[in-house]
């Protein structure tokens, strides 16, 4: 199994940028992508930005285009979000996620809350 930790996340003013971390660990050899999800109070996790492990391939949401850079360091198994321009729809917990090899969903970490004020 794969172990996800996020770190980075808090309260920032609209505008403004954040950076979060996700740190991989156990069998990381298994990972085929990894990816960035987020969920708002009331409505369900949604999909925020994803980067194949292999070949650094990133697809992002349309809402995040433009203001989101995903990026990853595979030697360290590490996986970062830097977020600009950011709105106060931006708020949520968001999650660190790896697809493994052989399995049909994302493995997911505890989040980090990213709040982001008027």
């Amino acid at each position: 199994q794969v172990q996800l930790v996020e770190s980075g996340g808090g309260l920032v003013q609209a505008g403004g940028s954040l950076r979060l971390s996700c740190e991989a660990s156990g069998r990381t050899f298994t990972i085929y992508s990894m990816g960035w999800f987020r969920q708002a109070p009331g409505k369900e996790r949604e999909f925020v930005a994803r980067i194949t492990w292999g070949t650094g391939s990133a697809e992002y949401a349309d809402s995040v285009k433009g203001r989101f850079t995903i990026s990853s360091d595979t030697p360290k198994k590490t996986l970062s979000l830097q977020m600009s321009s950011l709105k106060v729809e931006d708020t949520g917990v968001y999650y660190c996620g790896a697809f493994q090899y052989g399995n049909s969903d994302y493995t997911y970490g505890q989040g980090t809350q990213v709040t982001v004020s008027s």
